[in-house]
């Protein structure tokens, strides 16, 4: 098939099929009228002989097929997007429009304070959400435009994505003020982390999730009282025992005030864990995905950060 045999306004039917999965709501989204968005889609099944999207009860679902092309056609109309308004000045301070990011519950924790204050002083009318990096659909969300950033240790995250290391982190010991480890001056010893009692976050399907594992191999048994699937409990926990909780040091640093917790260093020799940020490589030059990398960047990162390209290794620590 030819450039010169198809219309580009199809493309932009089908890609919004491959995003919403119903006429009706592509139909709203283009300003047309239903019967011509089947008219469309009728001539885009004759033209690539493929039925490409099904009606089910979930909607209009792609065929392997329109699977196989959406990739590619949401990536060229998002570069020749970009191309046509790359001289378009972005006032951030105009944008009306929600923004989605895929983070953990630490990232929550760690960065949407100070993403949201910064929001409100720089684009008043963006509004954000989020939606955990655990999710199965994360990287098809990503593909299809639903969710403009991830970010976290997201090893599942490759081919198709742009990554970029926002900072390293080490993994330290928290636990609260005035417990009886907490001793200015001196660091936590082996011997006193295997005699205490752990709290243990089992953060399933996230870079988080293997410390536990490099502990057990280190060969160092642990007591532990209580297990949780995630970090929000954690600092209302720790407060009120005396238990003892591994975590990132920024998740150590953003629990401390609030929760009258301390931390030290961990006394095993754990590696760093990188914490990434991710954006499919059909957004990478649009410009509202441009000025939210820059402003995660500018309050998160770390100055010797390197962006790599889908093309090159990803290394997600």
């Amino acid at each position: 098939m030819e450039l010169t045999d198809i219309d580009l306004n199809q493309l932009v039917v089908f890609q919004q099929l491959m995003v919403e999965r119903r006429v009706s709501k592509v139909a709203e989204n283009l300003g047309l009228t239903q019967p011509a968005v089947s008219n469309t889609l009728a001539k885009l099944r004759r033209q690539f002989g493929d039925d490409l999207f099904v009606r089910t009860p979930a909607g209009m679902m792609p065929t392997p097929f329109a699977e196989q092309l959406g990739e590619t056609i949401g990536y060229a109309l998002g570069m020749i997007h970009s191309g046509l308004n790359q001289h378009s000045r972005f006032d951030p301070a105009s944008v009306q429009r929600s923004v989605t990011i895929g983070m953990t519950d630490i990232g929550e924790i760690v960065f949407l304070p100070r993403l949201l204050e910064r929001l409100r002083e720089v684009a008043p009318g963006v509004s954000l959400g989020t939606v955990r990096t655990t999710a199965t659909t994360l990287r098809d969300d990503m593909e299809a435009g639903k969710v403009d950033l991830a970010i976290g240790p997201l090893p599942q995250l490759k081919a198709g994505f742009f990554q970029r290391c926002l900072f390293r982190q080490r993994y330290v010991c928290l636990f609260r003020q005035h417990h009886p480890l907490d001793q200015p001056g001196r660091s936590l010893s082996l011997a006193e982390f295997k005699a205490a009692e752990h709290l243990v976050i089992v953060s399933a399907g996230t870079g988080h999730g293997k410390v536990d594992e490099l502990i057990r191999r280190a060969g160092v048994e642990r007591t532990v009282r209580l297990t949780v699937p995630h970090f929000v409990s954690v600092g209302h926990i720790l407060r009120r025992t005396d238990m003892v909780a591994t975590v990132t040091e920024r998740l150590a640093e953003s629990l401390a005030e609030p929760f009258g917790l301390t931390h030290q260093p961990h006394p095993i020799d754990l590696p760093a864990v990188a914490i990434n940020v991710f954006w499919h490589a059909k957004v990478h030059r649009s410009p509202i995905h441009q000025w939210l990398r820059g402003l995660v960047f500018e309050l998160f990162g770390e100055d010797q950060a390197t962006e790599l390209a889908p093309s090159e290794p990803h290394h997600a620590g």
